[in-house]
């Protein structure tokens, strides 16, 4: 029963796969569509709300240097991201490489829970960009009526019609096309990346040295609870933290961490990509590094505008500048987030009918959702389907407490993406790598850890909501998946074997 558990899927069969008729994804994305998608996923509400919570609760003005640790966290897992999407150009990102280095088992797992991750932070993004656009809507003079708007913590029946709305009208945009998806995303990463240059363009004109003084605040101590406080922390390690100091700036990094998640989407876009063995790396560590400057400048100019103590929690950039006299600046950025919810929403929505495709392909879920329009070459049955059943949770479900199961789940992927490069380097040594991950098995090791300790760091009720999704995540692999994969029927690709410079790196 275990070697059936275990069995791993061949990357060549992997990429034949993606040469069926009916199963195949068109390719039209190039590197700059893949930066334009990673740097439209990772910029939403974490740089236009966290600075200002993680400063005045956590590090003071040295939540630039939290950015900087959370961004190296991430870049050792973009670095192991690499490797696989150029090795394995094939959709499904953490799932597919985890089938071809762990087995069906893992790879279930893993893809179970990226479907998870992927549609509760569809859901949760969408019941913020409503919020955002209720509140300009208000500013217009235009009511939306109690029942029709945020049910974030409403009483009695209502439906959030505009989270539900945008979920319904970027499911139609995905089934049309990704390409038609990367003109939308670029238009609209323009915008934001346009506000966050004015933040910090205009907003270095006021900025006050006094402000950073003290850079890092004095070390308090905190009260049991959540963050590395949490009860994980204390029974491994013995010990309480504190806030501000050193380990303050730690303690923000596990915050501002959620400002990058997202990254890994670009991956699951592997098989729509024209070059995947060269783009990939390229979209994955560009778009990285793009946002984890922009995250330290705005970080550094909002704390030099208005001291951390005073800093607003809920939206600390538009406050600065009121602050400082100038409120046509705080609805340009309130307009900017708005508009940039909806890229995050949109590639997020994208990233879970991709693994779901995949599963559906590999068998382990029902087949009929692994065939792609014959016009539009998109996974238009599984993009419908998620598409509506996210648009009703958006609507219906208040999410604010759920949403750190987004984070847990960014992050098992990355430990299991880790794993998954050094066994895959020993299994399978032959295989052609485009861009090979820099000291393994030190910087997987390394990003294990790093993943894994702010996994610590997230509340006990997050670990016990995500423990019960993935026992019905098992339930639902051995009733079902375990028998139907392809693997189990012994199924092969009927695409026509590549001859010598054929499709991947067989």
């Amino acid at each position: 029963m275990s070697s059936t558990l275990f069995r791993t899927k061949k990357v060549e069969q992997s990429i034949l796969d993606t040469e069926e008729p009916e199963h195949a994804l068109k390719k039209s994305l190039s590197a700059l569509d893949l930066t334009v998608f990673g740097v439209g996923v990772i910029i939403g509400t974490g740089i236009f709300v966290l600075t200002g919570t993680v400063a005045k609760n956590n590090a003071g003005p040295a939540v630039a240097l939290a950015f900087v640790v959370a961004g190296v966290v991430c870049a050792l897992a973009a670095l192991c991201y690499a490797e696989f999407a150029s090795t394995v150009p094939v959709a499904g990102s953490a799932y597919t490489f985890s089938y071809a280095s762990l087995g069906e088992l893992p790879a279930w797992i893993i893809g179970w829970d990226l479907v998870l991750e992927f549609a509760l932070g569809t859901a949760v993004v969408a019941v913020g960009w409503s919020g955002y656009i209720a509140s300009l809507l208000d500013n217009a003079g235009w009511h939306l009526p109690a029942a029709l708007g945020s049910r974030d913590g409403a009483d009695g029946f209502g439906f959030d019609i505009l989270a539900a709305a945008l979920v319904l009208v970027l499911t139609a945009i995905l089934v049309l096309g990704t390409k038609l998806s990367a003109r939308v995303t670029s238009i609209v990463v323009a915008i934001k990346v346009t506000v966050v240059l004015t933040v910090i363009v205009a907003g270095a004109f006021f900025i006050k040295g006094d402000n950073y003084d003290p850079f890092i605040p004095k070390a308090q101590a905190v009260e049991a609870g959540g963050g590395l406080n949490s009860p994980l922390i204390q029974l491994m390690f013995g010990w309480a933290p504190s806030n501000f100091g050193v380990m303050g700036i730690f303690t923000a990094a596990s915050v501002v961490f959620f400002a990058f998640i997202g990254f890994d989407v670009v991956a699951t876009a592997a098989e729509e990509t024209k070059h995947p063995q060269r783009d990939m790396p390229r979209g994955i560590i560009g778009s990285l590094i793009i946002c984890t400057t922009l995250y330290v400048l705005v970080s550094i100019v909002v704390t030099g505008m208005e001291h951390y103590t005073k800093l607003s929690i809920t939206a600390p950039l538009a406050d600065a500048f009121k602050a400082t006299g100038h409120p046509w600046f705080a609805g340009f950025i309130s307009f900017g987030a708005a508009v940039g919810l909806t890229t995050v929403c949109m590639i997020l929505l994208l990233g879970q009918t991709r693994v779901f495709f995949a599963m559906s392909r590999d068998g382990l879920l029902p087949r009929f959702f692994s065939h792609v329009h014959p016009r539009y070459k998109t996974p238009h049955r599984p993009t419908i389907l998620l598409g509506v059943i996210i648009a009703i949770v958006a609507g219906f479900t208040p999410l604010s407490e759920l949403a750190e199961l987004v984070n847990i789940g960014t992050l098992f992927a990355f430990v299991v993406v880790a794993i998954g490069v050094v066994l895959l380097r020993r299994s399978r040594p032959d295989l052609h790598r485009a861009f090979r991950t820099p000291w393994v098995p030190f910087v997987p090791i390394l990003s294990v850890l790093a993943s894994f300790w702010l996994m610590l760091n997230l509340p006990a009720e997050t670990w016990l909501r995500f423990g019960v999704w993935m026992v019905i995540g098992c339930v639902v692999y051995f009733l079902y998946g375990r028998s139907h994969s392809r693997l189990a029927r012994g199924e092969a690709s009927t695409a026509p074997t590549p001859g010598p410079g054929g499709a991947g790196p067989v």
